[in-house]
Order: C-alpha cells, then sequence, then structure tokens
C-alpha cells in the first residue's frame, strides 16, 4: 500500500471519540493507518554557519515541532531541525528552521538548507550560540507571511517576529513585544487568531485589531495593528491578563503552551494548546507524568479575552511508539501547525522532541468553521 492510499484508511487512536467533542471544537482528528513520522533527521544535510564559519549537519539530531502554511495549494511545514553540536541533552544543541512543501500533506521534499537560522545579524545576540526554535506562521491578507518563533541564546528567551514573502527569505524583526515593557519577557509561544477565507486560514481582524494568544504557564493575550509589533493585555497595570491556567488533576496540570493559528468559527475563537501534566503532586494519573497532549478552549469571537469553554480531556495525546520514544522521554504530541487542506484539517505536531508527525479530520463536516 503507498502511503497516499494509507492516508484515506483512517483510525481512532486517541481516547476522546467523536461523540465526546463539543459541537465548537474542531476535530475528531485522526492518524493516517500505519501513521509514520513525515519529517525525520536526515544525518546527511550540510550548511556553511555563517557564525561558526564552519560546515554543520544542520538537521541531523531531530527534526520536531512544526508550523504549517498552505501556499500555492500546497502544505508548506517549517519545522525546528537540532544539528549534532553542544551538550547532547534538550536546548543545548543549535537549531536552525527548516521548510518542506508537500502536494498531500504526507509526503514531502525539503530545502536542503535552512530558511531561517542564528546569522550575522542584528538578533546575533539573541539567538547565538543557541538558536531560532518552535515556530507558527501567521498568514497575511496581502499573501505575505509573519512567523513568531523562540529566540534561545542559551542564557534567556523570548518571542522574536520574521517577515517573509516567500516562506524562504525572511527579515527578522527582533521581541514581538518591542516597544513595551514586555519587550524581554521569558515567554516561547505565541499564535494569531485566523479565520477561513475562501478555505484558507488569514489572519483576523476583530475590532480593527489582530489578536495573538502567547504562553507557556497560562493563556496571555496581545492585540496589533500591523501583526509586526505587539501590545501585551493587561488585567492591571504591570500584570498581564490570563485567560486560562493549568488545572490540578488533569492534563494540563503543569503548562498551558499555546499551539498552532486560532481559527475564529461561526462558534467562537477554537485555540489549540498543549497541555504538559505534572510531574508530582497533582497531576493527572490516568497519564504519564510530564507527558505533553493536546486540548482546546474556546473565547468569544466578539470579546478574545473571554473564555467560553475548555474540554477537560486531550483529544490527542502520545500512542505511538515514535510518538512516545526520543529525546523527550515522556513522549509529546505537540501542536504547533495547522491548516485547511482539501476540506479537511491538518494537525502538524512535534514527536517526543525528535519527529514530526501529522493527524487530519476525516471531512469538511467536523469542522465548526464550514
Amino acid at each position: 500500500m503507498t502511503r497516499l492510499a494509507a492516508l484515506l484508511l483512517l483510525v481512532v487512536v486517541h481516547p476522546v471519540a467523536a461523540a465526546e467533542l463539543p459541537d465548537w471544537a474542531l476535530g475528531p482528528f485522526t492518524r493516517p493507518e500505519g501513521a509514520q513520522p513525515v519529517i525525520t533527521p536526515a544525518p546527511a544535510s550540510t550548511f556553511h554557519c555563517p557564525l561558526a564559519d564552519a560546515d554543520v549537519r544542520w538537521e541531523a539530531l531531530h527534526t520536531f515541532n512544526p508550523a504549517a502554511v498552505m501556499k500555492d495549494g500546497q502544505v508548506h511545514v517549517l519545522y525546528r531541525a537540532e544539528d549534532d553540536s553542544g551538550e547532547m541533552s534538550i536546548g543545548r544543541h543549535t537549531s536552525r528552521l527548516g521548510l518542506a512543501v508537500s502536494d498531500d500533506g504526507v509526503n514531502f521534499v525539503r530545502r536542503a538548507e535552512p530558511v531561517l537560522f542564528p546569522a550575522v545579524d542584528d538578533q546575533r545576540q539573541r539567538e547565538w550560540p543557541g538558536e531560532c526554535e518552535d515556530p507558527r506562521i501567521a498568514t497575511l491578507p496581502d499573501g505575505g507571511y509573519v512567523a513568531t518563533y523562540t529566540q534561545w541564546n542559551q542564557k534567556r528567551f523570548q518571542i522574536g517576529i520574521a517577515r517573509s514573502d516567500d516562506l524562504v527569505q525572511w527579515h527578522k524583526l527582533g521581541s514581538a513585544f518591542r516597544g513595551t515593557a514586555y519587550e524581554n519577557l521569558r515567554i516561547k509561544s505565541a499564535a494569531v487568531v485566523h479565520e477561513l477565507q475562501d478555505g484558507q486560514l488569514v489572519a483576523a481582524k476583530i475590532d480593527g485589531q489582530y489578536w495573538m494568544y502567547f504562553g507557556e504557564y497560562e493563556v496571555n493575550v496581545a492585540t496589533s495593528d500591523d501583526l509586526l509589533q505587539w501590545t501585551p493585555v493587561e488585567s492591571e497595570p504591570g500584570k498581564l491578563l490570563a485567560l486560562a491556567r493549568p488545572r490540578r488533576g488533569r492534563f494540563d496540570s503543569a503548562l498551558t503552551e499555546i499551539g498552532p493559528q486560532a481559527v475564529k468559527t461561526a462558534a467562537g475563537i477554537v485555540l489549540i494548546y498543549n497541555g504538559k501534566n505534572a510531574t508530582g503532586e497533582g497531576r493527572d494519573p490516568a497519564l504519564q507524568s510530564g507527558v505533553y497532549s493536546c486540548g482546546q478552549l474556546l473565547l468569544d469571537a466578539a470579546d478574545p479575552t473571554r473564555l467560553v469553554a475548555r474540554l477537560d480531556e486531550p483529544f490527542l495525546q502520545p500512542q505511538l511508539d515514535w510518538e512516545r520514544t526520543g529525546q523527550y522521554g515522556a513522549g509529546t504530541t505537540f501542536a504547533e501547525g495547522l491548516v485547511h487542506h482539501n476540506g479537511r484539517w491538518l494537525l502538524y505536531y512535534g514527536c517526543a522532541d525528535s519527529f514530526v508527525g501529522v493527524a487530519m479530520t476525516e471531512s469538511p463536516s467536523e469542522s465548526p468553521a464550514n
């Protein structure tokens, strides 16, 4: 059986059955039968690093945590790739962002060299000797693209912004919150609110502004006029407004980390996030300690700061060997990429900080956005 044929034979392998998902949620998502990672390390790939001034095996160890966007009818995935430099521990290699393209959403052809990476530029001190990692992509109404990504210099991390017209050439702009009191905020994950326009996700304005959810330990929110410079929303001066926090005894008892693009639907704004189970007291005893699985929030489209509903159980969690075995031993289905492709949702996720996987909906009728 070819991989494309296998794509059409879908089986539910996560614990939340279709009837258990509320009407507002995206899904259910299923994996292809016989699912395998769609992007894996490529030790033979080399790249001349301008900062090390040496050829490096830029995607030798791990390829994971993918953003995704539709362009010219194809799925484009921007994925984090780790080289084999540094210490053999999480976050101690150099990460660069590679680009892979697919017609069917499963079989990818990747570019030979990374497209967003630490370089001789004005962001060097924020990214070197660390990395560019964990992207999310926003599609501009004019067809351009904005990436939010983590800048990590192995001392501190923050959210960076980069702009591109073609997903290949990127212009870095620095902190997403530059010019505000939160310019150097230690935060890793951020995703912009989108809506479907002619079958494609496009960044959406609400009350004349773009909205972005961000955060790991809690869900925060920011607004922007141009998608390039963001102002966090405060509950009081000097304090970020928190929309959701970890819940004791649930799959998200340790972290509620932002996932891919939020989607404005007929029901409201649906935000997929990555919940981490605690490792001690207060964890969900039904899940492995420290495991990352996927949840969803519903927020009010008329007031994006108001939480309306939340899944109590994960809709996707590590179950396959390659989702549970890798650099991150507890396992992850860490979602960062979402596209609407041929009438169905495709959700791209990192697996155990080592590979890229995909899950998808079976038909357009399963999305409240249609």
